[in-house]
């Protein structure tokens, strides 16, 4: 049987951790406690508190609840959600990360000092990520998001930018996007880059590359929503080639695993520990 180790270091950020032990909180109390959009990007997480009653909507559905309680998860929502939230006399949870709040009040306090005729705001992340929209919105939706190269035909050469980036984001993809940004403005013109990334996120990636190294095989567990899950696939790839990507053990492909002498177990931001634990023990139970 080969041997089998979890990644210690993989699993729930904190920001995780601190939403669903809210969710669970409240759960607890009994009566009907929603949430706005998935409350992590794992399908097995997700269903796992729907079984305990969580309600996961849209934001049309939101928009039309009156008189009950409505978690926010940790990414965050633009100051519209709360606006709704007030006139439809609806409950509050509030489980935006710190982090990521510390970030949204930044970017407002930097839009309402800026002078948009000669100023404008950049935000590095994911187009349409929950919490990218909720950056957006301190600007009352004049950012500019990148992704990359592609989409700085968005920005005006000619004014100053302010560079800020979804926290969940690599600081080398940050630099790099820093230094395109500079390359292409007229001369006098000015990237002030703000590292608004999570540490506890970004410090992930040389501990997942040492992880890597370990073994023979690697089974990364992570849903197909997760970005941060998406970034760290690609960087343990990288290290070791024989990396598969599964999101429960249905996806689990026994027979590339005989014959391996070690096998690494490890995950996303959004990885729960238990699924990573069933994964383990599903492996060892079948190779044996």
């Amino acid at each position: 049987m080969p041997h089998v180790e979890i990644d210690d270091k993989s699993g729930f950020c904190f920001g995780v951790v601190t939403a669903i032990k809210k969710a669970e909180e409240e759960l607890s109390k009994g009566g009907v406690l929603y949430c706005l959009g998935d409350i992590v990007h794992n399908n097995n997480e997700v269903e796992r508190l729907r079984k305990k009653g969580l309600i996961c909507i849209g934001h049309e559905e939101f928009a039309r609840l009156h008189d009950v309680k409505v978690l926010l998860r940790a990414h965050g929502e633009p100051p519209q959600t709360y606006r709704i939230a007030e006139k439809n006399n609806i409950e509050i949870i509030d489980a935006t990360c710190p982090v990521v709040l510390q970030l949204q009040r930044q970017i407002k306090e930097t839009y309402n000092n800026i002078d948009p005729s000669v100023e404008t705001i950049v935000i590095y992340g994911k187009r349409g990520h929950a919490e990218v929209n909720g950056l957006v919105g301190q600007t009352e939706g004049n950012a500019v998001v990148v992704e990359g190269e592609q989409d700085f035909s968005n920005i005006d050469p000619d004014k100053d930018i302010h560079l800020y980036s979804q926290t969940t984001k690599s600081v080398s993809g940050l630099n790099e996007i820093a230094g395109k940004l500079k390359a292409r403005l007229n001369p006098g013109k000015t990237v002030k880059c703000h590292d608004t990334i999570c540490r506890q996120v970004a410090n992930r990636i040389p501990n997942i590359k040492e992880f890597a190294r370990k073994h023979d095989t690697i089974l990364f567990v992570c849903g197909e929503k997760s970005s941060n899950g998406k970034v760290l696939f690609e960087e343990c790839r990288n290290i070791n080639s024989s990396t598969l990507q599964i999101s429960d053990l249905s996806a689990i492909p026994l027979s590339e695993l005989k014959g391996k002498n070690s096998i690494g177990i490890c995950g996303a931001t959004s990885t729960p520990k238990w699924l990573m634990e069933e994964v383990a023990e599903f492996v060892k139970r079948e190779l044996e």
